[in-house]
């Protein structure tokens, strides 16, 4: 399941990739129209700028803004960036793996099989589906 901060990630990234090219969105802009609280989106969007996907301009017409296009920007960065591995469980993980302590042979565990080829097929949808695909076609 999506954290709230995932869902609300997506919205603002959603509104951004609608905007014309070169337009930059005021935070409060955003939380209006994507029904976001302010403060929220506030960190939310910071996060987003840390991981490199909007960038930001101060002042007076400062805003966000997307630094890559909707294209290159896939349900599963967001994921990751917000709520972590994709995997069910650390063992089944690609990039937040950690051994299981319960398990004696990795390689044998029947559950960590199953578990991987969950992962696997949600990676592939969750990749497929990008900010731009996403965007209402008006």
């Amino acid at each position: 399941m999506l954290s709230n901060k995932t869902k609300y990630a997506l919205k603002a990234l959603l509104y951004l990739a609608e905007q014309k090219e070169g337009h930059i969105a005021k935070t409060s802009e955003i939380a209006a129209t994507a029904m976001i609280p302010k403060k929220f989106l506030e960190q939310i969007l910071l996060d987003l700028k840390r991981g490199h996907i909007v960038g930001s301009k101060q002042g007076k017409n400062g805003g966000y803004y997307l630094l890559k296009p909707g294209n290159d920007i896939t349900l599963s960065d967001i994921h990751r960036l917000f709520d972590g591995a994709i995997a069910l469980l650390p063992c089944a993980s690609l990039n937040f793996y950690e051994r299981c302590l319960d398990c004696t042979t990795e390689s044998e565990c029947s559950l960590r099989h199953g578990l991987v080829l969950i992962r696997d097929e949600t990676l592939k949808a969750m990749n497929g589906i990008t900010i731009a695909s996403l965007v209402k076609k008006t």
